[in-house]
């Protein structure tokens, strides 16, 4: 079996887009994430004319460039899932990857990157962690140890190599899972070059003449297929040791100016591409409602014998329970365009019964009084103070994160619950979390909600105070999902 590279490109049957001639993209990281999501949007735009080829820089010391460098940055990206209810599968191999390079091997063809004026572009997905002023890096580190520092000084060089002049500076593009990662960078970059006395011109030119975009990324990848991966390399006919799967959706929304739009043909392509002037409203959207869902269903789906998020879709009363959350109790609370929430609520569900994705619902249980208090009691103050009522799901949501954590305490110090199959189950958060559900061991239903609703270190305020009638109607559902979880989301959901 044939090696993909580009050597075997030729001989290979299987559908590829246009490989562009300029490199126009520097992008640190090459994890799964950004191959399925970002390359294939450049990918894509290749087709409609962008033209722009990615230069990969590793931005740690160990990845895995080697082994795209081994295939000449080419890789076989297969999406496949669920899209209006009918399975689908696509499979193309992406060529918009020119090469990729190590700092920390080539710390001056790193440089040389900041001296091509056809370099527009910087995309990044450095972890959470990535974007954070150390202090620690210095000016004549090679490399320097953080994104941030590296970043600042391929900028320092980019403006050295062209004079400052306008229209040689970037647009940004990061995609790391914080709030507004682009603000952070650039406030992140302009600290660097103050600890290191770089020129007031260049900070006046980071500030005009470079674009930092903060932007929301939405897709699940899943990465290698490891169980299915010589399956997939027989059915290609070829071996792809980067082989990346994914799932169909994908959304990237940007905030910037308007104008970026017109170097980014992402729409044209066909791409789900939002341009805004303000990201925050999809913010909200997304923890509101996707993350929402996930949180308010998953306990009690649990307790009620469900293992997987697929399981609970194909169950008439977990399904249920969720797009009554969703349509009836979460929607009302977001101001986006009724048909932009509906779209979105639509592929929730798709995503959540892709057979490809087996989301655990005891790894998505994990730390899940923060999560809740960020995801769900938002909507449920909102739903109380639009509505004059207490949404019904959301709040039956609060119970069966209680009765999920309604648990004790093992010899070994961890804590753990047990569900109605018999199998006791881990409790997973903070540890103060955790040491106050073991002094409740014993208790009523009743007291137990009363106890949890008025933990001010929980959420904040007091809620038996703050939102009438929520312990009561939280109590009396606790009890019912304590005594028969299952029987309690049909009841809820009737």
């Amino acid at each position: 079996m044939v090696q993909l590279n580009a050597s075997t490109l030729p001989s290979v049957n299987m559908a590829r887009g246009v490989a562009p001639k300029t490199e126009r993209v520097i992008q640190f990281g090459e994890g799964g994430f950004l191959r399925a999501f970002c390359d294939w949007m450049i990918d894509k735009a290749n087709e409609v004319g962008m033209d722009a080829g990615v230069v990969i820089v590793q931005p740690i010391e160990r990845g895995m460039i080697g082994m795209l460098n081994e295939q000449d940055g080419l890789y076989t990206q297969i999406l496949r899932g669920q899209v209006d209810g009918k399975a689908m599968k696509d499979t193309r191999i992406i060529q918009c990857l020119k090469r990729c390079l190590s700092p920390y091997e080539d710390f001056e063809g790193y440089l040389a990157l900041a001296h091509n004026k056809d370099m527009r572009f910087i995309i990044s997905n450095t972890t959470e962690a990535g974007i954070v002023y150390t202090g620690k890096d210095q000016f004549d580190d090679k490399p320097q140890a953080s994104f941030p520092g590296k970043l600042t000084r391929l900028l320092y060089e980019r403006f050295t190599a062209f004079g400052g002049a306008k229209g040689t500076g970037f647009i940004l593009l990061p995609c790391e899972l914080i709030d507004y990662n682009g603000r952070n960078l650039k406030e992140c970059c302009l600290k660097t070059a103050d600890q290191w006395g770089l020129s007031s011109e260049f900070k006046a030119w980071v500030e005009e003449e470079n674009v930092f975009t903060s932007t929301l990324v939405d897709r699940i990848v899943t990465g290698y297929p490891r169980g299915e991966a010589e399956a997939i390399w027989e059915e290609l006919g070829y071996k792809d040791n980067m082989l990346n799967t994914a799932e169909p959706f994908g959304l990237w929304v940007i905030e910037g100016p308007a104008w970026i739009e017109d170097e980014l043909p992402f729409k044209k392509a066909g791409c789900n591409v939002i341009f805004t002037q303000d990201v925050s409203p999809y913010k909200l959207r997304k923890v509101r409602m996707l993350n929402g869902a996930h949180t308010s269903m998953v306990l009690g789906a649990y307790l009620a014998g469900h293992e997987i998020v697929g399981d609970c879709m194909a169950d008439p009363d977990t399904r249920k329970y969720m797009s009554d959350a969703l349509y009836n109790e979460i929607m009302p609370t977001l101001d986006l365009p009724k048909d932009e929430l509906e779209a979105f609520a639509s592929a929730i569900f798709e995503r959540f019964s892709n057979p490809f994705n087996r989301h655990l619902l005891l790894s998505i249980s994990l730390n899940s009084q923060s999560k809740f208090r960020a995801r769900v009691l938002p909507t449920i103050k909102e739903y109380v103070k639009r509505k004059g009522e207490l949404p019904k799901i959301l709040t039956f949501s609060m119970a069966a994160f209680i009765a999920f954590y309604c648990g004790k305490k093992k010899a070994d110090g961890s804590f753990a619950g047990v569900r109605a199959l018999g199998n006791e189950y881990p409790i997973v958060d903070d540890q103060f979390v955790l040491d106050f559900f073991a002094e409740l061991e014993g208790k009523s239903a009743a007291e137990i909600a009363n106890a949890v609703l008025t933990n001010e270190a929980f959420w904040g305020s007091d809620l038996t105070n703050e939102i009438p009638g929520f312990e009561a109607s939280v109590a009396a559902s606790l009890a019912d999902i304590l005594a028969d979880a299952k029987a309690a989301i049909a009841k809820v959901v009737g």
